[in-house]
């Protein structure tokens, strides 16, 4: 066998430790890991000089946005900002212009994207106004529905639990529903009380976000759950409660996960004061209380996932003066591997777990096959990361067309180096060094696209 690349002075985590070892890749794929004397020939080599290497990180919470909202961010930029973070595979939510509801819009939309990613992307799609058309979607690719709780995106009337039941039958046993769990009925009834009181400040936001709405959504959704057994991912958990329903429905043997995104890990709502709208986002920054609960939640297990919650805007669009008209979001691309790895060097936070909640449940949840993990066999998408440089977050340099960030002056350690798609090298020393087009669009399920 002859390779087209073979990396070496490496040490890679394989199998639940980090081995010192050289990879051979072939036809993208890992063709062969063992020590240099074992590696075939090989077009090129490259040293990687000591540095550590990763499954390519998988990120299932990502607003890619383009085509209406291409001025927030497009596929371009939105997977530049994922390469340069050391993620080879996204996951792109519905809620865009127009939103992703339909075959013909899903369609069209990995279209559009097909000639302009530099990683791979899956697509959601929102649940479409006639139910007949979700197995359509679901051969189209789709990787997963969404459910947005909070308002009305899709053509799923989110009020009716009959309907809802109804959707999550029709999916269930073939692709999961994430759910983004705050009750709209709660935050709206309060919403308009205080925008009556002339409230339009972050209080009043947190008001109207309550910890109660993310409670009674998830309990409301599980009920569902648990008559039609279709599998559920919860998005952007938040509190101690939201976390407290979904466990006790783990051990009760329902088809349910849940995630965190980083900004719920190392900020509260002391912060949110503080930085102001930039760090405003849905659900809301919370007390210390539920940083630790959602802490513990990690180390035990409990919680499945990290996902970022990618969210762009203009900083126009964060800067409105009523919180009311305040797009909400942050962008985190390219701030969570840093964050993690900062972690890592505290030693709160293990490569193994790194690794479990953005390499291998990702893969395992979502159906990506050949993803999540360094086996011979599996697709080269992979991150080396350097532990020990140290640099200050600044989001005037993101590759992200979002130039903000509430991490913003935040000393971390620890950072992606370079990351190879396919076994491709995309992103070398922060320089994106490939052509868009160089990464895949995966569907459900199925290896990628070749």
């Amino acid at each position: 066998m002859k390779a087209e690349l073979v990396l070496k002075d490496l040490k890679a985590y394989i199998n639940g430790t980090i081995t010192e070892c050289c990879l051979a890749i072939k036809n993208g794929k890992i063709a062969k890991i063992g020590k240099e004397a074992q590696m075939p020939r090989a077009d090129a080599q490259i040293s990687l000089k000591g540095l550590l290497v990763l499954p390519g990180l998988i990120d299932v919470h990502v607003h890619l946005r383009d085509e209406g909202k291409a001025y927030k961010e497009d596929f371009y930029s939105g997977t530049a900002a994922a390469v340069a973070g050391g993620f080879t595979t996204v996951l792109d939510m519905p809620n865009n212009a127009p939103v992703t509801m339909s075959a013909e819009t899903f369609k069209n939309r990995m279209e559009i994207a097909k000639e302009r990613v530099l990683v791979n992307v899956g697509f959601y799609s929102e649940f479409p106004k006639s139910l007949c058309e979700i197995d359509e979607i679901i051969d189209a690719g789709a990787v997963a529905f969404k459910l947005f709780l909070s308002e009305q995106v899709g053509g799923l009337n989110i009020n009716d639990d009959n309907a809802l039941a109804e959707a999550f039958q029709k999916v269930a046993s073939k692709i999961p529903i994430a759910v983004h769990a705050e009750d709209k009925g709660i935050i709206k009834s309060v919403e308009e009380k205080l925008k009556q009181e002339g409230k339009r400040d972050i209080e009043a936001f947190l008001e109207a976000h309550s910890e109660r709405a993310e409670a009674e959504a998830i309990k409301r959704i599980l009920e569902i759950t648990q008559k039609t057994r279709a599998q559920v991912h919860f998005c952007h958990i938040s509190t101690r409660q939201g976390l407290s329903l979904i466990v006790e429905a783990k051990r009760a043997g329902l088809p349910v996960t849940c995630e965190v995104a980083p900004h719920h890990l190392f900020l509260s709502d002391e912060d949110l004061r503080r930085i102001g709208t930039l760090a405003l986002t849905m659900p809301p920054l919370r007390d210390k209380s539920h940083i630790k609960a959602l802490w513990e939640g990690l180390k035990n297990g409990w919680i499945d996932v990290i996902g970022s919650d990618h969210a762009p805007h203009t900083l126009t669009e964060k800067n409105a003066e009523s919180v009311w008209d305040v797009k909400v979001g942050i962008p985190g691309l390219e701030t969570t591997l840093p964050l993690l790895l900062t972690e890592v060097n505290a030693g709160r936070l293990s490569i193994a777990e790194v690794v479990r909640f953005m390499g291998e449940n990702p893969a395992k949840i979502f159906g990506l096959k050949d993803l999540g993990s360094l086996k011979e066999g599996f697709r080269a998408d992979l991150v080396a990361i350097d532990l020990k440089r140290e640099f200050i977050i600044d989001s005037s340099c993101f590759y992200s067309k979002a130039k903000f960030s509430p991490f913003d002056g935040k000393p971390v350690k620890g950072r992606a180096v370079k990351t190879f798609v396919g076994g491709k090298l995309v992103m070398d020393e922060g320089e994106i060094v490939a052509e868009p087009g160089c990464g895949k669009i995966i569907k459900a399920k199925v290896p990628m696209e070749e």
